[in-house]
């Protein structure tokens, strides 16, 4: 019998207190419980596509850090 399950994968920045920079989170949701994990990164609130869940621009750091959220 194959049993379906549901998962999903949400990068996001988390608030701290009167930061210019703030932690980047992952919530790991399975069949609708999720759980979240801190990346031990940090990344720029106005440089932050808050749909997509990754980083914007061109520029090296951007790149990076996007390619590191996608591995």
């Amino acid at each position: 019998m194959l049993v379906e399950q549901s998962y999903g994968l949400t990068f996001f920045l988390k608030s701290s207190k009167n930061e210019k920079i703030r932690h980047i989170y992952v919530r790991i949701t399975v069949d609708g419980i999720p759980k979240e994990t801190s990346t031990k990164r940090k990344w720029y609130p106005d440089r932050w596509d808050q749909k997509e869940g990754k980083a914007i621009g061109t520029k090296e750091d951007a790149k990076t850090l996007n390619t590191f959220l996608e591995s």
